[in-house]
């Protein structure tokens, strides 16, 4: 009863400060994507406006109010605390805040139907980002026809002076191009792209010899404009970057300004970041959370590195949740591929995780190159023995495994772990 009446209060606030403010809002949703996606789209309208983001993933009907407030951390059960946030949304009523925001770029998340709808009711967008569409909440939503209806509100909602970003390269995302009364602009590394990316690379560190990003071209208009993006070596965030770029052109930003915003992209917590491991090894930190897609897209990123003489590539895949019905095929699928890409040992945590051992042992993976546990933590200490100089590691779970640990297991620097991985607060410790 108290929580439906602060979503109640919070959305009244918001809706009349927006309504005060007018702030442009950039709404920002995909069944993965969408914080990667966030932060880049807000570094490149820095470049000319006032920007406030969704604060860490606070993507849901009490996230998107506090974002629109400007409280940075959600109160919990603090009573005084909720009555400061309230405070705050009346004061920014009774009296015009100079500093506030020209453009809010907000996160929409979806884990049940009729969430995208709400938040956007709540906040009415300018600019709708589809950043893609596949199997995430399957559990709740049944089908991916249903998934996608869900996702496309956020350009089906949009006004005719607005303008719908889409992902060309997802067939999904593009099958619902014509929902949209807005002005579509599209992005990705697919002939026909607006914006295209090409000419990828990833740049080594000479000291290290280890990855040190990527870059690539932009392709827009008739316009070739380099991109370096520090510390990720995953195709995903350069997606994530054209977004950026692609939202920035509707908004008038240079694209080479664009371009040069991007490079001081921090790479987010544990989506295919990279962090020094112990015993001088490489871990490729994707331990924020899983899909069968993005899952498939990080292990086949460890199957491209090039590795020094000897060094050995280890994959760590923890459960995939609320995916219902398409738990075991899309488990076992990831196993195939494990096995087809010929990495060198794989390590699996928690109950359904155990199909992609099956499978991968199936397809010709040795039984002695894999290794199930029942927690993050085991895993953790039994990569901690396993690992040598020269290797790679890839950690990639479900929230709800918590697969982090494992990385903080084997990080050269565990003091870092606050800075550096998810699931740091202590709220989750």
């Amino acid at each position: 009863m108290l929580k439906s009446w602060l979503q109640y209060l919070l959305a009244k606030l918001s809706k009349q400060i927006l309504k005060k403010y007018k702030p442009d809002i950039v709404g920002i949703t995909g069944s993965v994507g969408k914080t990667s996606s966030k932060e880049a789209v807000a570094v490149v309208l820095e470049v000319k406006f006032s920007v406030r983001r969704t604060t860490k993933n606070y993507n849901n009907e009490i996230g998107v109010p506090l974002t629109i407030i400007g409280v940075e951390k959600t109160p919990g059960k603090s009573i005084l605390g909720w009555l400061s946030v309230i405070i705050k949304a009346k004061k920014l009523l009774w009296q015009r805040d100079p500093s506030y925001p020209e453009v809010l770029v907000l996160e929409m998340g979806a884990d049940k139907p009729g969430d995208i709808e709400y938040l956007t009711e709540l906040a009415p967008c300018k600019v709708g980002v589809l950043t893609f569409i596949s199997h995430a909440h399957t559990e709740f939503f049944k089908t991916i026809k249903k998934i996608a209806q869900e996702k496309r509100i956020i350009i089906s909602h949009l006004k005719q002076d607005g303008f719908a970003v889409l992902n060309f390269d997802n067939d999904l995302v593009m099958q619902n191009s014509n929902m949209t009364k807005a002005e579509v602009v599209t992005y990705g590394f697919k002939d026909g792209a607006d914006l295209r990316a090409t000419d990828v690379n990833i740049i080594k560190d000479e000291a290290s010899g280890w990855p040190a990003g990527l870059n690539f071209k932009v392709l827009y208009k008739g316009s070739v404009v380099p991109v370096f993006l520090p510390g990720v070596i995953s195709k995903s965030v350069i997606s994530a970057a054209l977004s950026g770029l692609a939202v920035g052109t509707v908004f008038g930003v240079n694209l080479v300004e664009g371009a040069q915003a991007l490079s001081n992209l921090e790479g987010m917590p544990s989506r295919m970041r990279l962090i020094e491991g112990i015993k001088h090894t490489l871990i490729i930190d994707d331990s924020y959370n899983s899909s069968p897609e993005a899952a498939r897209a990080a292990v086949e990123t460890l199957g491209q590195l090039e590795l020094k003489d000897g060094a050995r590539r280890y994959v760590a895949l923890g459960d995939m949740l609320e995916l219902g019905s398409e738990t075991e095929n899309t488990h076992r699928e990831l196993g195939f591929k494990v096995a087809e890409l010929g990495l060198d040992f794989l390590i699996t945590v928690g109950e359904a995780a155990k199909y992609i051992a099956a499978a991968a042992q199936e397809a010709g993976l040795d039984q002695d190159k894999i290794a199930s546990f029942a927690s993050s933590v085991e895993a953790g200490k039994f990569l901690q023995e396993k690992i040598k100089e020269g290797d790679v590691v890839l950690v990639k779970g479900s929230q709800g495994v918590r697969m982090e640990k494992i990385v903080k297991e084997i990080m050269a620097e565990p003091l870092q772990a606050p800075v550096l991985l998810c699931r740091q607060s202590k709220e989750w410790e």
